[in-house]
């Protein structure tokens, strides 16, 4: 028998969200990540689309991390005949668990209003997938630690190893037949609030390597002192701080710094509001997987104490008629969902309110249209004015900078038979192919969407 492994890139191939690479063996079929496109509507539409691969023959999904760009396909696996297990750490799961639940009643609900307001072409608009979906597939998840070589057949077997980014995320190491496949997923930074320092592989014969800010360093911003001054500002302004935030990691990071500045007088005691139900959630994770952070439990008590949770959409316009200066911290972090877009829907037509995006954001997303200058934006059928200050933070970002990314494969030994740069836009994909080849000579490719790679082992 033959021994190849083929590997077909179905997602994050020459654009960043939708992670999705199957790998077909002899012995099995693994998908590595399973996730949603996001951004621009020519990508969102992908997801509607059946993946064109034998899905029943997939025999296990091995999951990076929990964000919905490496999770949020898997109830659209299922509909299309997947069975076998979802594997990823502890806290991965319970990360997954909740964007899955989270992402279904946005799905419905949108659906629903969609088909009330009629402001849909769709006649019905359908939801993505829906809540049972959603617990149907969460039924197949099952935990494995971190570093531990797992065995799924014969020849191959993998590991999970801590890769920073947020809690619960890994690199993957995938043995088969004495060759080792490696998967970034998305790469943590050194020194984070939170988290500890990704672990490096030290042997890849086959690199698949994520590339979002392969053309960019974090610039050498003070972020405490900036998120203090626009703080300071917005008291002065009498007005509000909106900041868009992504409820994994980012959302507690912030939680962490506001506490801090108060801590250091850097900062009054203005009300500050969480409005992110799956935000709260993740916090839970927090609390259950201390090992995995950085935080004592009596800093994740002091924070949590520090701020007003916001339990239901009745709350949020408590909030909103409140009429002291505040800070507002509610989903989505790309403005493509959730709470933030009621908050905006309030204040962005107002010159005393600033909107801090303080994360990646991916083309076509609201909140890369904010950051590059929109003078109005369209959600809920309708276009708004934007009259605010748009700020960016972009060191808090949870990706790699490109340095990071080269000083990540310093510890590999060999020179890797085939590196594929992924899960980055055109430019960023390029820049670092060029910087890998200047750095360590090696040569790396930029495969497209559905693009095959076979190799003989």
């Amino acid at each position: 028998m033959e021994n190849f492994a083929k590997i077909t890139f179905l997602g994050a191939s020459g654009v960043v969200t939708g992670s999705k690479f199957l790998v077909e063996t002899s012995e099995k079929n693994i998908l590595i990540d399973c996730g949603m496109f996001q951004g621009i509507k020519e990508l969102r539409e992908l997801n509607w689309i059946d993946l064109q691969v034998n899905v029943p023959a997939i025999d296990v999904v091995l999951l990076t991390h929990g964000h919905l760009d490496h999770v949020g396909y898997l109830p659209r696996l299922l509909k299309q005949g997947f069975r076998g297990k979802i594997v990823g750490t502890a806290p991965t799961l319970a990360i997954a668990e909740i964007i899955l639940k989270d992402s279904a009643k946005i799905h419905e609900e949108e659906a629903e209003k969609a088909n009330k307001e009629k402001y849909t072409k769709h006649q019905p608009a359908m939801p993505f997938y829906t809540t049972k979906d959603a617990e149907s597939t969460i039924k197949l998840f099952q935990v494995e630690v971190e570093d531990k070589w797992i065995r799924l057949s014969e020849h191959i077997s993998y590991r999970f190893q801590y890769n920073g980014h947020i809690i619960g995320a890994t690199f993957i190491e995938l043995d088969i037949n004495g060759k080792r496949f490696v998967f970034s997923g998305d790469i943590g930074r050194q020194d984070d609030y939170l988290l500890d320092d990704p672990k490096k592989p030290e042997w890849a014969d086959f690199l698949f390597m994520e590339s979002t800010y392969g053309d960019k360093l974090h610039p050498k911003e003070d972020a405490e002192e900036l998120l203090a001054n626009l703080i300071n500002e917005t008291i002065h302004k009498k007005g509000n701080l909106i900041i868009p935030s992504f409820a994994v990691e980012r959302l507690q990071t912030l939680m962490y710094i506001l506490r801090k500045l108060y801590q250091a007088n850097k900062i009054p005691d203005i009300p500050i509001f969480i409005d992110s139900p799956m935000g709260n959630n993740v916090l839970d994770v927090f609390k259950r997987f201390p090992k995995w952070h950085k935080l004592s439990p009596q800093e994740y008590r002091a924070m949590c104490n520090h701020v007003n949770i916001v339990q239901s959409y009745r709350e949020t316009w408590k909030t909103i008629d409140d009429k002291r200066s505040k800070v507002i911290i509610a989903g989505s972090g790309m403005v493509t969902g959730g709470r933030v877009l009621t908050y905006l829907q309030q204040y962005i037509d107002e010159p005393s309110t600033t909107v801090l995006l303080v994360g990646y954001q991916a083309e076509g997303t609201r909140g890369r249209l904010l950051q590059n200058g929109a003078h109005e934006i369209r959600f809920f059928g309708k276009y708004y004015p934007v009259k605010a200050n748009i700020k960016t933070i972009e060191s808090l970002s949870a990706h790699a900078d490109q340095q990071d990314l080269l000083n990540w494969l310093e510890n590999i030994k060999n020179i890797p038979e085939k590196v594929y740069l992924i899960h980055g836009e055109p430019t960023a994909l390029d820049a670092l192919r060029v910087k890998i080849k200047d750095t360590y000579n090696w040569n790396a490719t930029i495969p497209k969407l559905t693009d095959i790679q076979k190799v003989i082992l």
